[in-house]
């Protein structure tokens, strides 16, 4: 089981009051406390320029996948056979991939990084990764709170490594009414691999129940090869 933080001193508004952006408010601070009880309450950070104050985001619409629609072509099931999925092996590398100040849109700064090691460390943010013959091939990371999982980034060196890692983390899940990944945004590549979109409303309305399910054995899941 993961370690429980020290309670957060911070008093967020209702993620329901988010402004026509999505954003709730600015500010606070991102000791392990504050993000989980962010995520328990529908919000997520981002910061709102490199290494500067903190937003925090409920978007809506909400991106979300339902792990019973993840779509597989059959050119990302041949691609599946390249790659060993494994999990939590190496979430420091996951990390500095997405954090890549080369990558467009670069969001995760050291704050950002900081602290999601420290949630690792205790137990709630989790990496899944794709590995080849050369190594990690790709991955993404994200933060488990009962049948929600919370995706925070996904990187690739190789080909549909990144969507292979996806396809790792649903078969992990499992498919039950009580498993959710929230995207945050249906971006258009996630919307290719069955993301949708509901409203903000019905994402906070399902999220006790989502949280407070029993969920998934990440304590020591074994390597697999993408189905």
């Amino acid at each position: 089981m993961p370690t429980e933080p020290p309670t957060t001193t911070w008093l967020f508004p209702p993620a329901s009051t988010a402004d026509e952006h999505g954003v709730v408010g600015i500010g606070a601070d991102l000791d392990p406390g504050t993000l989980l009880m962010a995520y328990r309450t529908g919000l997520f950070p981002m910061p709102v320029e490199q290494d500067g104050a903190v937003a925090w985001w409920s978007p809506d619409p909400r991106g979300v996948l339902h792990p019973s629609d993840l779509r597989v072509s059959r050119s990302l099931r041949r691609s599946c056979r390249r790659f060993e999925v494994r999990f939590d092996t190496a979430f420091a590398e996951v990390l500095e991939a997405c954090a890549d100040l080369d990558r467009p849109r670069r969001w995760i700064d050291a704050q950002m990084a900081e602290a999601y090691t420290e949630l690792h460390c205790l137990g709630w943010a989790h990496s899944v990764e794709a590995w080849d013959d050369e190594g990690l091939a790709g991955g993404l990371y994200g933060v488990s709170l009962g049948g929600l999982f919370a995706g925070e980034s996904m990187f690739h060196r190789r080909t549909d490594a990144s969507k292979v890692a996806l396809i790792g983390l649903v078969e992990l899940l499992g498919t039950g009414g009580d498993r959710l990944v929230d995207v945050q945004w249906a971006t258009p590549h996630l919307a290719g691999l069955g993301a949708s979109e509901i409203t903000r409303d019905d994402y906070l309305d399902r999220l006790a129940g989502l949280a407070g399910a029993a969920g998934p054995n990440w304590a020591d899941p074994a390597p697999q090869a993408a189905s």
